[in-house]
């Protein structure tokens, strides 16, 4: 890793603070320090030094996180899901485990990007990022967890879920465009959506899939669908004015280019206000998808909804289908050491707009209507037409730096939902369209040791209530995790 030119050095600068997990290139964030980042001059310096790995305005950068967890109910690892572990409780989800814990605070990833200056204050700006499993180094692929797991009997699943992972050199984002000083950024492919970006703002958690419901639960961010996080092919712009900023995101094709969703408008729009000694920052967005893909596992219950033969193999991947309407606000305020977050989070569902019979989906499975009983799989376009289902969220928390190198963390999650069944909700937990809440209380300490090194250990506690605990062998989950992240 020899020294650049100062040219390239000035690039490099752009592209972000060293030691960073990547160098955030949406308007609206704080800008890069004035100082240019050094460059790593040997190996030595990598791992010991702020130093950043670049040349000729590309940077190359990652993260590696891995840890060990105390479960009281968890499934066996899955090394295609992107979180690896269920860090809260999937329907199969039972009895007290310890294991090795990759991604508990953040996504392992290594990836490109590239700030190349074109004159007059405009420069092309592209990023490819994957996501991968540090224990295994096999691609994230929490789509695929799920296809693995089809017909299995629910006691013996591993860990599995929903999510826009799908097991491609792109899983995390694949993207290009252009950006001006002035005018904002214009950017095509795989990249995140607005609400998306407002998590990882706004969450105090730092949308971790150990601590955080927002991290693990990825539909929030999505509106609506954990699969529609990401999509493949998008269109995104955002810009910055004064103490404003706003983003504007549309997905356009449909399943077969790669989307979890047949089309997709989502915006946001924000302000950051100097209110006495701190920033009071705030955002609202929010949006439209058609024919958003949330994939579920179904299997048979009892009339209380409990799981029954969960040694036999009645487990079918469900694709249930919905247009989706949501909302999302949320706010910070900063001082010195001290960040205060709140936020709240409104989805409705409805029936699809363009019913389907047979489609493949974003990790390559094909999902068929009525095929129980020859490959697992079903679709259920027909999930709210009795009612529209109508899913909130709040959430708070802060986060306190003790001294410039330590912090801690604290939330509470509370998520909730209505009645949209015609069946008999006299048990709450009969079926999962009864209403019911979810609540979740989490801390998490954290020690940056060296420029590119965290040591953490925190600790989560979950209890589910009424439909959203239908059809789940347990209904609370408590998580301890420890471990050590570095990223460059």
């Amino acid at each position: 890793m020899k020294p650049m030119s100062a040219a390239a050095a000035a690039a490099a600068a752009m592209l972000g603070c060293a030691g960073a997990a990547a160098a955030d290139l949406t308007p609206g964030a704080a800008p890069p320090a004035a100082a240019v980042p050094s460059v790593c001059a040997s190996v030595v310096d990598f791992f010991t030094t702020a130093c950043q790995t670049a040349a000729l305005g590309v940077r190359f950068y990652g993260t590696v996180n891995i840890g060990e967890v105390f479960q009281t109910n968890g499934s066996p690892i899955d090394h295609n899901s992107g979180s690896a572990l269920n860090y809260f409780a999937g329907k199969g989800s039972h009895g007290a485990r310890w294991t090795l814990a990759p991604n508990a605070l953040s996504q392992s990833n290594v990836g490109f990007q590239i700030r190349e200056p074109l004159g007059g204050g405009w420069s092309f700006v592209a990023q490819l990022e994957t996501g991968f499993d540090p224990m295994f180094m096999t691609l994230a692929n929490s789509v695929g967890s799920l296809a693995n797991n089809k017909g299995v009997p629910l006691a013996f699943q591993t860990a599995n879920g929903d999510s826009n992972t799908q097991g491609t050199f792109y899983n995390s984002q694949g993207w290009a465009g252009i950006s001006s000083d002035t005018f904002g950024t214009l950017s095509f492919g795989r990249q995140n959506t607005p609400m998306a970006d407002m998590v990882q703002s706004y969450d105090p958690m730092g949308s971790s899939y150990a601590f955080s419901v927002l991290g693990f639960y990825g539909g929030f961010a999505a509106g609506g669908d954990t699969e529609d996080r990401k999509a493949t092919t998008s269109v995104k712009y955002r810009v910055n004015w004064g103490n404003m900023h706003a983003g504007v995101f549309g997905q356009f094709g449909g399943y077969q280019e790669g989307n979890a969703e047949r089309g997709q408008v989502l915006a946001n729009l924000g302000a950051d206000f100097h209110v006495g000694p701190g920033l009071l920052s705030a955002d609202i967005g929010g949006g439209y998808t058609r024919d958003g893909v949330n994939m579920i596992f179904i299997g048979q219950s009892d009339a209380n909804g409990r799981p029954i033969n969960v040694t036999s193999p009645n487990q079918v991947l469900t694709a249930q289908l919905s247009d989706n309407d949501s909302v999302m606000v949320a706010a910070k305020y900063t001082l010195p050491a001290l960040t205060v977050y709140s936020g709240y989070s409104w989805t409705q569902f409805a029936d699809p707009s363009d019913p389907q019979q047979s489609f493949t989906d974003i990790a390559g499975t094909l999902i068929c209507a009525g095929c129980d009983t020859i490959n697992f799989t079903n679709i259920n376009n027909t999930a709210f037409s009795f009612k529209d289902k109508v899913l909130q969220l709040a959430w708070t928390g802060v986060r306190y730096a003790i001294t410039g190198d330590v912090e801690v963390s604290a939330a509470f999650y509370h998520q909730w939902q209505n009645d949209y069944t015609a069946l008999n909700c006299s048990v709450p937990t009969a079926h999962a369209q009864c209403a019911g809440s979810q609540d979740t209380v989490s801390a998490l300490l954290l020690y940056k040791f060296a420029p590119k090194w965290d040591v953490y250990i925190g600790t989560q506690y979950t209890q589910s209530n009424g439909g959203p605990n239908s059809g789940y062998l347990k209904s609370s989950e408590a998580t301890s995790t420890a471990g050590v992240r570095f990223r460059w």
